[in-house]
């Protein structure tokens, strides 16, 4: 009278499936130490109340030996890695074996308790396989057929009553049995269940976002190398420009002029960052530095890009320690950046701390802050406040870039005004020398 794990199929083993086997386990302990109680319970009463001999020593081995099954079990679940569908079997089987023990010691085939034989097969039909669950119908109808012609009988003294009562209200405690542990375990397996397709639906979103990231990577490359002909192009043009005194001795002219080179320059910054994304010229843009250099040097950029006056640096992160310059890292709190600035045009902060052995960057804005909905959303595709066709794509990114460096990010809403993105970020995958360079 007991439960297994569900299983999943041999080769199809995942994280959620192991977590939803360790689960059912827990449950067909829970149920097994149920059956031998109500197995205890029931030969008392029928021995003392009823005044039926039964062989004691033979039927309290049984229940002894399940006793002993489940103490194997919780040991063998711990240091079992994986649960398979034939230990379930298995498991389903002894199960079998142990309640036909106790019925051919106690009348056999006329005991009223043989439907409990279709909890067994209704456990196995919910958690096995079709092959294992037909083969433990075979053995369970092999035990019944077995009971017919082999088994002690129960004789019960004129004393306890009219048999057919007995036997009718042996009937309905055998029904009420089935019922009640039915509707108990399949619930409950049945919650294991949808918690573990909540775990694969969310495993094949996750792979869904890979495949965007691996798509407009695809474009973003392609890109990238198209522009880099005419950005070289345009460098070459305006290197020419400024080797012209007719053109230099124009004041208005050669600022213009410088201008055009600082935003060629950030595009190329930026062609370079893509194409470092992409898993091309690796190694490029990448160089040793520190956290406190990499900090300024990433807030000059952006400040000499966008607006000298709106960010401001916060670093304490405390001791200094070597780390590599990553194009894509830099790429990627620009990217946190642009979007604060869109909302936040007079004040941005980008405060650095350490964690343990994390670098932590926080950037706060003085915007109208992210709606409700979209913070469960974060780091999804196509999840934007801006209204705009396709976009949503900042953030994925973003969280994707960290997610390889094998960080995490989150964002909230100030309570007075604004949000706040916070990065963090393993220092160990930032140091020289790490696989991830």
């Amino acid at each position: 009278m007991s439960a297994s794990t569900f299983v999943p199929r041999l080769g199809d083993v995942t994280p959620g499936d192991d977590a939803t086997d360790r689960k059912n386990m827990a449950l067909l302990i829970q149920l097994r130490w149920t059956a031998v109680i109500g197995q205890i319970v029931t030969i008392g009463a029928v021995h003392l109340w009823l005044g039926a001999p039964l062989p004691l020593v033979p039927m309290g081995a049984v229940v002894l030996g399940l006793i002993a099954l489940n103490i194997a079990s919780l040991a063998w679940m711990r240091y079992r890695v994986a649960i398979s569908n034939r230990d379930l079997l298995v498991a389903l089987i002894l199960d079998v074996v142990a309640l036909t023990a106790l019925l051919y010691l106690s009348g056999g085939i006329t005991n009223p308790f043989t439907s409990l034989y279709l909890l067994q097969v209704t456990l196995g039909a919910v958690l096995l396989d079709s092959r294992s669950s037909w083969s433990l119908v075979a053995v369970v109808f092999t035990a019944f057929i077995w009971l017919t012609e082999a088994s002690r009988p129960l004789v019960l003294p004129p004393a306890a009553g009219d048999p057919v009562n007995l036997a009718v209200a042996g009937m309905l405690i055998g029904f009420a049995l089935n019922a009640v542990l039915l509707v108990v375990f399949v619930t409950r397996i049945h919650r294991n269940l949808r918690e573990r397709d909540a775990h694969l639906a969310a495993l094949r979103q996750h792979a869904a976002e890979q495949d965007h990231i691996v798509r407009m990577g695809l474009l973003a490359s392609g890109a990238a190398h198209e522009l880099g002909t005419p950005l070289a192009s345009v460098s070459v043009i305006l290197s020419d420009w400024r080797r012209m005194p007719q053109i230099m001795a124009n004041r208005e002219i050669a600022e213009d002029l410088a201008e055009m080179e600082t935003a060629l320059k950030r595009c190329q910054s930026i062609v370079t960052g893509i194409l470092v994304s992409a898993g091309e010229a690796r190694g490029e843009g990448s160089s040793p530095t520190t956290v406190s250099a990499f900090l300024s040097a990433l807030a000059e950029e952006w400040q000499n890009a966008r607006c000298k006056t709106t960010l401001h640096v916060v670093n304490v992160f405390g001791e200094d320690v070597p780390i590599v310059s990553d194009v894509t890292l830099k790429q990627a709190i620009f990217n946190v950046l642009d979007n604060a600035f869109e909302v936040s045009r007079y004040w941005i902060e980008l405060v650095a701390e350490r964690d343990g052995d994390n670098l932590v960057l926080s950037i706060s804005d003085r915007g109208p802050g992210f709606p409700k909905d979209m913070l469960t959303q974060i780091g999804k595709p196509y999840q934007s406040s801006k209204g705009r066709a396709g976009g949503g794509l900042g953030l994925f990114l973003v969280m994707n870039v960290v997610r390889k460096l094998g960080g995490s990010i989150t964002a909230e809403n100030l309570r007075t005004r604004g949000a706040k993105v916070k990065l963090v970020l393993p220092l160990s995958t930032l140091a020289i020398g790490n696989p991830f360079d």
